[in-house]
């Protein structure tokens, strides 16, 4: 079972494969940005605490801060606890120090301020000031923004699908990268692992037909 944060190693790396794999599916089948470092990048469950405390990298505390309302803003708490309980914008700053090439943290780390510069044109205040409505207004639009730039360099479709997902063409749109790795950290986290989705440690045996009904959450593999 996964109970370490998200990062850790190695136990967690077949979740993160798994994990990767269905981020990639539910954001369209784009590689996600970082590639295989996503896998092999390690850190101590500590470091999360650590970023929150301390910053990490190029990013302070105040980025850290603002990173885990943006995540929880994509991934709010419903019935189970959000991004921000995950600790998500500790992960993305662990995340983009040690798997990002310098122009991708480049464009990552002018995200932040682009993000507080759009919420002050669109409502007058920065992002940490702004209400969860405006939060959310901010993000969707921020969300359809980077979705048709996505789609803009998007290979053109195969009649037959290449072996591994397309990378796009140029850099990725920095909400992009906030997005992917908000949902990465979520998935991997034992909150995103044993309460987002269902999961039984030790089922004793293979049953084929278990009963899943609408609205169930889905069943988390095992690490």
């Amino acid at each position: 079972m996964n109970t370490q944060a998200p990062g850790a190693m190695p136990d967690a790396l077949v979740t993160r494969r798994m994990a990767i794999q269905r981020v990639a599916a539910l954001l369209g089948g784009v590689t996600l940005i970082g590639g295989d470092r996503l896998l092999a990048a390690s850190f101590e469950p500590s470091a999360l605490d650590a970023a929150l405390a301390q910053g990490a990298g190029a990013f302070s505390t105040a980025d850290v801060a603002l990173l885990d309302e943006i995540a929880e803003t994509i991934l709010p708490a419903t019935s189970t606890p959000g991004a921000k309980a995950a600790k998500a914008g500790a992960f993305m700053a662990l995340m983009v120090t040690a798997t990002y090439d310098p122009p991708a943290q480049q464009i990552f780390q002018q995200g932040l301020r682009q993000v507080d510069e759009a919420c002050q044109a669109a409502h007058s205040v920065s992002f940490m000031q702004a209400t969860a409505a405006q939060r959310l207004s901010l993000v969707e639009a921020l969300d359809r923004e980077q979705h048709a730039e996505m789609e803009d360099r998007a290979p053109k479709r195969r009649l037959r699908a290449p072996a591994a997902p397309p990378a796009p063409a140029g850099p990725a749109h920095y909400f992009r990268m906030m997005k992917e790795l908000t949902l990465l950290g979520y998935f991997t986290s034992e909150i995103g692992y044993t309460q987002a989705m269902r999961y039984v440690e030790s089922p004793g045996r293979f049953d084929p037909d278990v009963p899943h009904a609408p609205g169930d959450r889905t069943w988390a593999p095992h690490a």
